[in-house]
């Protein structure tokens, strides 16, 4: 049901911190600290957000909800941390269906 899947997001919302956008932050700015365990983390992540999303459009069921626009930006960014999402077919697609929204204003890209 729609509440599982929301308590289910927001249990996410710590391996997103530790994960992709720790990882993304050593590689942008330098920061000494354990890359290999924040990719190792955004992997973990990613293999659930796959597959969750591959039996629904968006986070928590057929509609955009403050879950996917809180997920978004770490995982849109990812690769700047040197995370690969090339093996997450689902979280582009769904990547892809946050940026067609209305009003969708991306992130900057580091360095952009």
């Amino acid at each position: 049901d729609s509440a599982s899947r929301a308590h289910h997001s927001h249990s996410i919302a710590g391996p997103l911190a530790s994960g992709p956008a720790l990882a993304r932050f050593i590689k942008v700015f330098g920061v000494p600290l354990d890359h290999a365990r924040a990719a190792a983390i955004s992997e973990q992540l990613f293999k659930v957000l796959d597959q969750a999303l591959a039996n629904q459009a968006f986070l928590v069921g057929a509609t955009p909800t403050i879950a996917d626009i809180a997920m978004y930006t770490y995982t849109a960014h990812a690769p700047e941390g040197a995370v690969s999402l090339e093996p997450y077919g689902n979280i582009r697609a769904w990547l892809e269906r946050v940026e067609s929204l209305p009003a969708f204003v991306p992130m900057a890209k580091a360095g952009g």
